[in-house]
């Protein structure tokens, strides 16, 4: 039997860089190129998808062609189980769920009401610590990022921080290590899950988190955010906390206002809502959430 000197393979139709199903199932390791081969053959004989010949094949879930669908249109989410992250984050598990729903609401009424008027940042607050303002803004910065905006969501809390046990981050340096001078914007962690978020921890917990928070280095460090991101969220800690919310909202300009239901008492939102108005803060809109 005789070989030729310089034999030609057959290139693969499932090629490294590609964005078809196929090549996206192959990537992240659903299918083996084994089972790649059976269900091209099988696509070709039955002249249907690649993704429906997976499925009859028994090689994937509905599941997996929908997530990879998502990562075809720039929309990864993560499957149950999949990640670190905590499972409150809904924006990375329940991508089609009603809660979802709820938050594009709220990010289209943002970009409408506070983004498309050029600004940049944002500050997401509550009356108190268990009304779900970090949550909240975690979830909403995931969306934001899932519209393909540059998103940086910044820890601000810098007495009960949250978003380092959200995200599954170490514990490093972060704002009141760069606000101290102590640490640069390498502090910023890249959430490589999604499609451009980013998440700027608490850093180390000072004494004096309302003074810190006050300096003339925050003003700086905000422009260079603005300036780096297109959306830049601040989730800060509860009035019942301290007034930080009040301070963070003067330098930033806009608030978001966290309430719970059946929790928040009315008088305390309206003298809040008061109290960032006098500080020149805008109050841009209010969410009720229920959990």
């Amino acid at each position: 039997m005789n070989f030729p000197a310089h034999p030609v393979s057959k290139p693969s139709p499932l090629r490294g860089g590609d964005s078809s199903i196929g090549a996206l199932l192959l990537a992240s390791g659903k299918i083996t190129p084994e089972n790649a081969e059976r269900v091209l053959r099988m696509q070709k004989e039955l002249g249907i998808r690649f993704g429906e010949a997976a499925l009859r094949l028994g090689l994937i879930s509905e599941a997996d062609i929908q997530q990879v669908l998502a990562r075809q249109f720039d929309y990864p989410y993560l499957q149950e189980g999949e990640g670190k992250f905590s499972s409150e984050l809904v924006a990375a598990y329940q991508p089609f769920s009603p809660q979802m729903e709820i938050l594009r609401a709220v990010r289209s009424q943002l970009m409408l009401r506070w983004f498309s008027l050029g600004r940049k940042a944002l500050v997401v607050a509550s009356v108190d610590s268990g009304d779900g303002a970090s949550l909240f803004a975690a979830n909403l910065a995931v969306v934001f990022s899932q519209l393909g905006e540059r998103t940086l969501l910044v820890d601000a809390n810098l007495r009960k921080p949250r978003q380092h046990e959200i995200f599954a981050l170490e514990e490093r340096q972060g704002l009141s290590d760069v606000l101290a001078g102590r640490a640069q914007q390498d502090a910023i962690s890249v959430i490589d899950s999604f499609v451009d978020l980013s998440v700027l921890g608490a850093g180390t917990l000072p004494p004096n988190p309302q003074e810190l928070l006050s300096r003339t280095a925050f003003g700086a460090l905000n422009t260079q955010l603005e300036e780096r991101y297109d959306v830049v969220l601040y989730d800060v800690a509860s009035v019942s906390s301290g007034s930080d919310a009040f301070v963070m909202g003067a330098r930033v300009g806009g608030v978001l206002l966290v309430v719970r239901k059946n929790k928040t008492r009315l008088a305390d939102i309206d003298a809040m809502r008061e109290q960032l108005q006098r500080s020149g803060a805008e109050v841009v809109g209010s969410v009720l959430v229920d959990y």
